[in-house]
């Protein structure tokens, strides 16, 4: 990434956008932007609007007030169909995987390969999650282990690997929370997953309460405080002390 982002236009932008549950404020006045091959964790405590912004941007809310940019161009995000046609995915917390079901069906839940007939190609799908497992080095003891018996990391491992490399390679991706709850090791390789992610020209939007993962893998933090941005910064150019003083006012 260029040491001077304000010469790029921005993968997408926000401008202004701002939203209101009844007589709530979620978010006022917000602005955001995401460069490509970036990693950019979006940061706050607990109720200071993360989750709404980032479900404005999927298309799972629709902003009342304010502007969305991708690559330059103005555009409408009105449900996530539309983010996914921009190139837009999201794993959320709970990474809405089915646990009853094996790691091909999850992988390819409503892109599945079809072959003579219509009749589905179970296993080109076997063989095609053997290799994305594969690109994404994790190891499972079985492709047709029932996903509730994965561990957390290869739960998010599936969830990473639908988004990327089943249908058309996506340009951003938003993370929820994606170690919360994981060890040291298994967070460690998630990290590397992402810093990979970027490698591969992909962005990351990141939601994090772990500092210490942000600063290992992002190159820039926005920090919301009460729906609003309390400040912007480049990973290197800042410090967890300075973040969470504007995380907390």
């Amino acid at each position: 990434m260029a040491d001077d982002i304000n010469i790029q236009t921005p993968l997408i932008e926000v401008k202004g956008i701002k939203k209101k549950f009844g007589g709530i404020v979620a978010l006022e006045g917000v602005d955001l932007r995401l460069f490509s091959s970036e990693v950019l964790a979006l940061l706050g405590d607990n109720g200071a609007g993360k989750s709404t912004l980032i479900k404005v941007i999927s298309g799972a809310y629709s902003p009342n007030e304010g502007k969305i940019f991708f690559e330059g161009k103005a555009v409408k995000i009105n449900n996530p169909q539309d983010a996914t046609k921009l190139g837009i995915e999201t794993i959320y917390q709970n990474m809405a995987l089915f646990d009853v079901l094996d790691i091909p069906t999850n992988l390819f839940m409503g892109r599945e390969m079809k072959g003579s007939f219509g009749i589905l190609d179970r296993k080109k799908m076997r063989s095609q999650s053997v290799e994305i497992l594969g690109r994404l080095k994790i190891q499972v003891k079985s492709i047709n282990q029932k996903v509730k018996n994965l561990s957390g990391g290869q739960r998010h491992a599936v969830a990473i690997g639908r988004s990327v490399y089943i249908g058309s390679k996506p340009k951003i991706i938003i993370m929820d929370e994606p170690t919360a709850g994981l060890g040291a090791h298994e967070s460690s390789k998630l990290l590397d997953l992402i810093k990979e992610l970027r490698e591969n020209g992909i962005s990351v939007i990141l939601i994090s309460h772990n500092l210490q993962h942000v600063f290992s893998v992002a190159d820039r933090a926005v920090v919301l405080r009460s729906g609003k941005v309390a400040g912007e910064r480049k990973i290197t150019d800042t410090n967890p002390i300075e973040i969470l003083q504007m995380m907390i006012g």
